[in-house]
């Protein structure tokens, strides 16, 4: 993963924390460039009665950051669409596209937009499949023509081609991660999302990422559908 740059693009702030920030945390100690972008401002993840939506956007924006410097990510960037409201439309897939040509990553990661519910008792966030169809589409074909999006070139961004693409998969993965070295660091990252997370929560994906270990016989691990491009 030496000088390696990938983008990794979610819903939400605390997503990427919640299902990649092991793998993160162990690609920058190989030496890549992590960036994350974020599709929406989250100011719909509370229960709390008091809670505004414009007092817990600033609340999530600042939680992300600190997750993010924990982990050591070189710059988290927001498209700021409203929590529960992000489509995988036209504007959404420029704007992704628009990072992906910015950066030149050689690696993207996002959510898996087929993996809608669970029979576990588990439904995928409408907002987790959106932002995982619009990156999709970003990568490929969006990215890498030139006439798609021309106001791009106009801007000094130039056509861009993603290597490899990395969907998280909790159930079905392809590739398999091992985050052993990683575990506390990931646990750490998911504590800086205090308006988010509860013991219960933290236990359940610590135990989470344990029995997907198991599979390949390592303590710890994350779960991804891996997709290799074409050059």
């Amino acid at each position: 993963m030496k000088d390696k740059i990938v983008l990794c693009v979610a819903a939400h702030p605390d997503d990427l924390d919640f299902a990649i920030s092991g793998t993160i945390a162990k690609w920058i100690k190989q030496g890549a460039l992590c960036y994350y972008l974020i599709c929406t401002n989250g100011c719909k993840g509370s229960s709390d009665p008091s809670m505004t939506g414009k007092k817990l956007i600033k609340i999530r924006r600042q939680e992300q950051l600190k997750a993010s410097k924990i982990l050591g990510v070189k710059d988290v960037f927001f498209l700021k669409h409203n929590d529960t409201e992000l489509v995988a439309d036209l504007s959404l897939k420029k704007e992704i596209a628009y990072y992906i040509r910015k950066l030149q990553p050689d690696i993207v990661v996002s959510m898996d937009p087929t993996f809608v519910y669970s029979p576990l008792g588990f439904i995928n966030h409408t907002d987790h499949r959106a932002a995982g169809q619009a990156t999709i589409d970003a990568v490929f074909p969006m990215a890498r023509d030139r006439l798609t999006f021309p106001e791009h070139e106009r801007q000094g961004l130039l056509p861009h081609k993603v290597k490899m693409l990395y969907l998280v998969s909790f159930e079905k993965p392809t590739e398999i991660i091992d985050i052993s070295g990683f575990i506390d660091l990931k646990l750490k990252t998911l504590h800086a999302h205090k308006s988010q997370v509860s013991t219960n929560v933290i236990s359940r994906i610590k135990e989470r990422a344990k029995q997907l270990g198991k599979k390949r016989g390592y303590s710890f691990a994350e779960g991804f559908i891996k997709i290799n491009l074409p050059s």
